[in-house]
């Protein structure tokens, strides 16, 4: 398309995510926010004047627009696979927020239907971008470990009665489908596969622990064994008050660690947490280099002060998808890039329900 011409996009959504995406948009020279489309008609118009866009309470409706070349998903989890279904068969480039669906069949279909409409299928996993997490990402591309033999995904944080008090869909199955594993670790099972390669087998133990209160998993346990041989270890809980940590941590078969945490604390809240911590390597012992971790981490910390990690990653994220659009390129992570996490997740939920290893590949519906 032509270089000069903005993206015209439409948010599907106006939920606290979705104005997350409107502002990265705002900062975007390259692109438009025209439309905007949500359930309730008074919070979709209030949405639209805030940011400059028309308002619609019908996803067909908004997409009868012949402007629109791009549609972001921020709707609830449930919706995501038939809404962004909904705008590639509508011949409009998608990107959807994570986790991208709740089965593996409804990612596939995702991915097909994208395909067969020739349109670009993106998902958010925007702390693939962050500083410390790239230098992970670098380090293993170019064989600083040897081979990574263990990894270890932990993910530490808390969520109390006032966040589920939020929004009506928070811990239901039926709104958010699923709980720790797809609500708050989704990021970090996208950057632990994406470290430590295809996962060949699951044995899990998931359960709610801590909050009688809702119907999804407060707590999730897995062994993994990836195909290159290698093993690794899933911890997730929303039960540490206050929240401790999520960190990602890789060895080596040379005998060096390597780690990241991407939140201190509980995973950030989107529109409703106002300061997080800077995303950090937290240990990194390769030989020659381990003297430089305390100079990483002073970067991030100015870092973080300079950007809002909150939204600056969306941005940067939605940047390379606009991008993709022009350049006729593949986005940054696509659709089957985000199927690899839901696959995951939905191992561990399969695992759970049947107490057996659960081998990779094959199709799980989720909860």
């Amino acid at each position: 398309m032509s270089s000069n011409k903005p993206i015209c996009v439409a948010i599907l959504g106006t939920g606290k995510i979705a104005h997350t995406h409107a502002r990265a948009l705002c900062e975007i020279e390259t692109a438009q926010l025209v439309t905007v489309c949500g359930r309730s008609e008074e919070k979709t118009r209030a949405f639209a004047e805030t940011y400059g866009a028309r308002a619609h309470t019908s996803p067909e409706a908004m997409l009868a627009n012949p402007d629109i070349d791009a549609v972001m998903v921020c709707t609830p989890h449930p919706l995501h696979a038939a809404h962004s279904i909904l705008a590639a068969q509508s011949r409009r480039h998608v990107l959807v927020e994570k986790p991208m669906a709740l089965s593996v069949a409804d990612c596939d279909q995702m991915i097909g239907t994208a395909r067969d409409c020739g349109v670009k299928l993106g998902v958010i996993s925007q702390r693939r971008l962050y500083e410390p997490t790239l230098r992970v990402k670098r380090a293993l591309d170019e064989g600083k470990l040897g081979s990574p033999i263990l990894g270890m995904c932990v993910v530490l944080g808390w969520r109390g009665p006032e966040y589920y008090a939020m929004d009506p869909w928070r811990g239901t199955l039926s709104g958010e489908g699923g709980g720790v594993l797809v609500t708050q670790a989704s990021h970090q099972l996208d950057l632990f596969q994406w470290f430590m390669g295809q996962v060949e087998e699951v044995f899990a133990y998931t359960g709610n622990l801590n909050h009688p209160y809702i119907e999804v998993e407060d707590t999730a346990i897995a062994v993994v064994r990836f195909s290159g041989g290698a093993l690794g270890v899933i911890v997730a809980s929303n039960s540490q008050n206050p929240g401790l940590y999520a960190r990602i941590h890789i060895h080596g078969k040379n005998g060096a660690t390597i780690g990241v945490q991407t939140d201190g604390g509980s995973t950030f809240i989107s529109g409703v947490t106002t300061e997080v911590e800077a995303p950090v390597n937290d240990v990194w012992t390769i030989p020659g280099e381990h003297e430089m971790l305390a100079r990483w981490q002073a970067q991030d910390r100015m870092q973080a002060e300079r950007a809002n990690a909150m939204e600056y990653y969306h941005q940067l994220q939605i940047r390379d998808f606009l991008e993709a659009i022009r350049l006729g390129r593949e986005p940054m992570v696509p659709g089957e890039q985000g199927r690899k996490s839901v696959e995951l997740f939905c191992a561990i939920y399969e695992s759970q329900q049947t107490g057996k290893p659960v081998t990779m590949g094959n199709r799980c519906s989720g909860l």
